[in-house]
């Protein structure tokens, strides 16, 4: 029996889209240290190059592409690009998504005086909810139509969603974002099914509460004390703490390697504190 290690990484080229974000970001340089040869894709290029200067800084392969993910020709531009520069895909990351406010309630639960008074379910933008679907979901689809052409009849290869916790319970406020996310598990198993023939695994994670810049005005308030919503959720989850990207970074490592996970696919890991594993009671 060979015991799996990232240097089983080394050399392969992974595409990661979202890649200036804080969670891909963490992402990206563990697959550094690992040896492989990493893309950040992103919709500003600033972020991407930003990281990607921090990491070849570091002696590590890294090149930063601009590319907004819900635009195919896009996507095929970045992709050409990246096999001139790095090589084919053997590991797609789609880290690309987020929320919109347009999309969002302004209270958890409606009442009958909301009406008029505060921004309901019934209020909700329909572009917003557009956005945020299209973004979490297509962006999540497109990429893998343009990348795991890459994969077909080579050993090794995968994609690895990132979904939500929100995939598993929907949170209030926010049904949107929880309905793309759950789009995103659902498809992940789809895939996982529909490329098996063709040794194409299909995973994702789950990451439970993190702290990011999109976040954190929802989480702590001008003094930077947690706010009712945030306490609700260190309440309710296990370990009483929010997470770090940098613990996002093994499960990743690990869904990669065929040698650690070469029979794992189609499955949606939670990496959550516990969150999901706890009733409140």
């Amino acid at each position: 029996m060979n015991l799996a290690k990232n240097e089983d990484l080394k050399n392969k080229v992974i595409v990661i889209t979202g890649g200036g974000g804080v969670i891909c970001s963490a992402i990206a340089e563990g697959f550094c240290m690992a040896g492989a040869k990493v893309a950040l894709l992103n919709l500003s290029l600033e972020a991407a190059s930003t990281k990607a200067e921090e990491l070849t800084n570091k002696g590590y392969i890294a090149k930063a592409y601009q590319c907004n993910v819900l635009k195919k020709d896009e996507l095929i531009r970045a992709h050409d690009e990246i096999v001139k520069d790095l090589g084919p895909c053997d590991v797609l990351i789609n880290g690309a998504g987020g929320n919109n406010a347009k999309a969002n309630t302004d209270n958890e639960f409606f009442e009958k005086n909301d009406l008029g008074e505060l921004k309901t379910f019934f209020d909700l933008d329909e572009s917003g909810i557009e956005f945020v679907f299209n973004l979490n979901f297509l962006g999540t689809l497109l990429p893998s139509q343009v990348f795991a052409r890459d994969m077909i009849g080579r050993s090794g290869c995968s994609i690895i969603n990132i979904s939500s916790m929100n995939a598993f319970t929907p949170l209030t406020k926010i049904p949107a974002y929880s309905a793309a996310k759950a789009a995103v598990s659902n498809f992940t198993q789809w895939l996982a099914v529909h490329f098996s023939h063709v040794g194409i695994r299909c995973n994702a994670i789950a990451p439970g509460f993190l702290v990011t810049s999109q976040n954190h005005d929802l989480l702590f308030d001008k003094n930077e004390k947690p706010t009712q919503r945030a306490q609700k959720i260190l309440k309710n989850t296990p370990v009483e703490r929010f997470g770090s990207p940098a613990e996002m970074v093994g499960p990743t490592l690990f869904l990669a390697n065929p040698n650690a996970s070469g029979f794992v696919n189609g499955v949606v890991l939670p990496i959550d504190g516990g969150f999901n594993a706890y009733s409140g009671v």
